[in-house]
């Protein structure tokens, strides 16, 4: 589960006004359904590359993602944004990548972080930026090129 980003006193009052309602309305049916929808909601998911898993926290941004397809082989960039604490969403990156077998090559970290990952035949490079209201993430999946007898393959 990711930590979310701290957002100050703000929100208590429409948090005690949300737990009144839900006491007003019978919190018990709300709490006995509650169990099956909660737990997916925090499961991390896999998204058109297959082995870079995304926490479930992240939503898409359509219009800044792009897919190209080949046979044996999908590139491209998924674009996500999402109310996410930065250490937490790199801790995950750096975990889960790991699992699905790829290799930490190298990472810049500044108030925008990159990871580099490679695996055989492929690179992986997560970018993110901490904004005021929600983090950014871009993860960027190419095939390696191979230099072989002066002819890219």
């Amino acid at each position: 589960m990711m930590q979310r980003r701290k957002r100050g006193w703000r929100f208590l009052g429409v948090g005690i006004a949300a737990i009144l309602a839900l006491s007003a309305f019978g919190c018990a049916s709300v709490l006995s359904n509650q169990g099956g929808s909660e737990a997916k909601k925090d499961v991390p998911m896999y998204m058109d590359f297959g082995d870079v898993m995304v926490p479930r926290e992240l939503k898409i941004v359509k219009d800044q993602t792009f897919i190209y397809r080949t046979a044996g082989h999908t590139s491209g960039v998924l674009t996500f944004k999402g109310d996410v604490e930065m250490n937490s969403l790199i801790a995950f990156f750096e975990n889960n990548m790991t699992k699905d077998n790829w290799k930490k090559i190298g990472e810049f970290k500044s108030p925008r972080t990159v990871l580099l990952f490679q695996k055989e035949n492929r690179h992986c490079v997560i970018n993110m930026l901490e904004g005021q209201y929600e983090c950014r993430v871009e993860i960027w999946v190419m095939p390696t090129m191979q230099v072989e007898a002066g002819l890219l393959k």
